[in-house]
């Protein structure tokens, strides 16, 4: 049994607020539904960033500065690597190796088996574990860039991307630079067709959350008596998903021993989204470290991907 997640199940489903974490959405199965959430139409953020990767490269090259030095590229959450794989082939003449980091181990897999086929002569060095418990190996490096790309910090409240963003810049050197992908406020039914697809692989991946729990904890969730329910706040930018009970009902996980009863209409918190205007970036920047080198945008100023260096005093 894995005894961390089966204390994050107890502790979140315990609380007066129930509440699931969304690392706990990537095994195998996840995974391969994230993948196909990033592949659809819908899912805007893929092509908008893709587009920033593909058509501003030699900028973003140029913007890093490594002035021909060797340098790492360190990514955080590198998934399938759909996006950076772009870049990578642009800087193949250039000195530099690849580290991505992935608290899954499958996803870390997949992206080495692509990159092996499509940048056979690539240094990979895949890290898998949580993103800070890896960073703090990385100091020592005399130069590096930091991705984190997806609009992954989006997960995170802005008090604690505030805080994330000042533990990268601890980890970084004077040369060294951080480009973060940030989702921008636009048309909510935009937002709200990227979290709630027509194809169901949204439902599919928030509801695969009890499935594991299910295979992994010994649980009975009934998945046909919970329903995955976003809620889009344009006011704040925050997209939140839920999975809402059906039905007043009781779950058994067998290995943590427990029950715990549903009324009909409650609520499982499993993620935030948040969504960014310039304002908001800046402010979470603010005494981080970090300041702005320079912000790079897709054509339709759907997303932004914003360089960072570190601040010299």
């Amino acid at each position: 049994m894995n005894e961390a997640f089966a204390q994050d199940v107890d502790d979140g489903l315990s609380a007066k607020n129930k509440s699931l974490p969304s690392r706990y959405f990537y095994d195998a199965i996840g995974d391969s539904l994230f993948v196909k959430i990033m592949n659809m139409p819908e899912y805007y953020l893929t092509d908008a960033e893709l587009e920033i990767l593909t058509e501003q490269t030699d900028d973003l090259i140029q913007a890093f500065g490594m002035n021909g030095d060797h340098f790492e590229i360190v990514e955080l959450g590198a998934g399938d690597g759909l996006k950076v794989v772009k870049l990578l082939k642009q800087l193949n003449s250039h000195d530099f190796s690849y580290a991505p980091i992935d608290i899954s181990a499958h996803a870390l897999s997949i992206l080495k088996e692509r990159l092996i086929k499509e940048l056979p002569k690539l240094d990979f060095d895949g890290k898998q574990g949580e993103y800070f418990e890896v960073l703090d190996g990385l100091k020592n490096l005399d130069k590096k860039v930091i991705l984190f790309l997806g609009s992954n910090i989006g997960n995170l409240t802005d008090a604690r991307a505030h805080s994330f963003m000042k533990k990268v810049a601890e980890s970084m050197n004077k040369h060294d630079k951080l480009l973060i992908g940030f989702d921008l406020k636009k048309d909510p039914k935009t937002i709200e067709r990227a979290y709630n697809d027509p194809h169901g692989f949204t439902r599919d991946f928030n509801l695969n959350l009890l499935t594991r729990i299910n295979r992994e904890l010994g649980g009975d969730f009934a998945i046909d008596k919970f329903r995955h329910a976003p809620e889009y706040n344009p006011e704040s930018g925050t997209m939140r998903s839920f999975l809402e009970s059906l039905t007043d009902q009781t779950v058994n996980i067998k290995s943590i021993g427990k029950r715990y009863d549903f009324k009909k209409g409650e609520c499982i918190h499993t993620e935030n989204s948040q969504k960014y205007d310039l304002e908001t970036i800046h402010k979470i920047a603010k005494n981080t470290g970090l300041r702005v080198k320079k912000e790079f945008y897709d054509s339709r100023n759907y997303f932004v991907d914003v360089l960072f260096e570190k601040e010299i005093k």
